[in-house]
């Protein structure tokens, strides 16, 4: 995989004029979505006026320790990025950069589809860190994401249990047909074996520059101070936010409530197609809260709405105060610019080449 280096601008960014027309024609298209919706009987207009009216009627004590933690969130997150890459790379990393380039993908998440901000983040890293490759980048991620996978398994596992009779409904068949089920767990081990054979040709490939990336997993007690715990209290400080905007709009506050909106929100992630997971976020929150606490439909919707719409917001403040005092005005929008434009080139190649391979292995057979 090629590395990306830090460098001049090298894409011209469309004329203003052009980038404006654009953005008029984003706000006309939605307007007059929002007008046929309503012309079709759906009160778009009545509903957003009384979202607005709950989110103003959140009280201010709630809403600063919401955006406090929300900020601590991205700051942690970002900290347990700078153990990483300060381990790989401890002459060349700073930590205000690395939370900056956090902030940014982050951010970017929020509105874009694909998870591109996250590309654009380990892009930022290779470009304000001189010695780091994207293969090393993509390892410190894959080390950051380990602590989240430990969360995210948690979560699914508190939710699948959680459910009356889960064990009952999951696994009745299995215990009805043990033989069945002992063929599909040899057939599921075979086929991971085959998958890791195939995967591992092309680790070794990587290996050489990924494993600067992720050496602090070579020291245990550093990765666990400067990584795993700067991971836990970020995920923390997120189901918080949770926490204090159920109060706010007197939903439950358990610890049941606030998992199942994780676990819920995770899955929207996984399975939108829109920008942000907008609208997905909200069927799937809705059915949690309904799940587990029997909350009626529109609370949760106005609740999951209001919750994306002030951290998504929040997001984009936090990350362009920390973009500016890091690298300033000009330099900080020069590279996320063009970190834009190399992580949705870095994100087709690295499409491409897996259509690729998958053509191969489809010919060889």
């Amino acid at each position: 995989m090629s590395t990306v280096a830090a460098g001049p601008v090298v894409e011209v960014p469309p004329p203003k004029r052009r980038r404006i027309v654009k953005i008029v024609l984003w706000l006309v298209g939605l307007a007059l979505f929002c007008l046929l919706l309503q012309l079709l009987g759906v009160d778009v207009r009545g509903w957003l006026s009384q979202l607005w009216d709950q989110i103003k009627a959140i009280p201010t004590g709630y809403l600063l320790a919401a955006l406090a933690l929300q900020t601590g969130q991205t700051f942690f997150c970002g900290l347990s990025y700078y153990g990483i890459l300060k381990a790989a790379y401890p002459d060349d990393v700073t930590l205000l950069p690395v939370v900056a380039a956090y902030s940014v993908g982050v951010a970017m998440n929020g509105f874009l589809p694909a998870n591109i901000g996250t590309f654009v983040t380990l892009v930022m890293f290779v470009a304000i860190i001189p010695s780091c490759t994207f293969p090393g980048a993509i390892a410190a991620y894959l080390v950051q994401k380990i602590f989240f996978t430990v969360a995210g398994t948690f979560v699914y596992l508190f939710m699948f249990l959680s459910v009356p009779g889960a064990f009952s409904i999951s696994f009745g068949n299995e215990k009805a047909h043990p033989g069945l089920t002992l063929i599909i767990i040899g057939g599921a081990i075979v086929l991971i074996v085959m998958l890791a054979r195939i995967f591992w040709r092309q680790l070794k490939k990587l290996w050489v520059q990924a494993k600067e990336g992720g050496v602090i997993l070579s020291q245990p007690k550093r990765y666990m101070a400067r990584v795993f715990l700067p991971a836990f209290l970020g995920w923390t400080c997120g189901r918080l936010v949770t926490a204090i905007l159920l109060a706010a709009f007197a939903l439950p506050v358990t610890f049941e409530s606030v998992i199942w909106v994780a676990g819920s929100g995770s899955l929207a992630n996984v399975v939108s197609v829109t920008p942000g997971a907008v609208g997905v976020t909200q069927a799937t929150n809705a059915l949690a809260l309904k799940t587990c606490c029997n909350v009626p439909n529109q609370q949760a919707v106005d609740f999951s709405t209001a919750q994306q719409l002030i951290t998504t917001a929040w997001n984009q403040i936090v990350a362009i105060v920390l973009v500016v005092v890091a690298f300033g005005w000009t330099g900080g929008k020069q590279l996320v610019s063009q970190s834009y434009v190399d992580a949705k080139g870095k994100a087709a190649e690295m499409k491409a080449e897996r259509k690729s391979k998958r053509a191969e292995g489809e010919s060889e057979e």
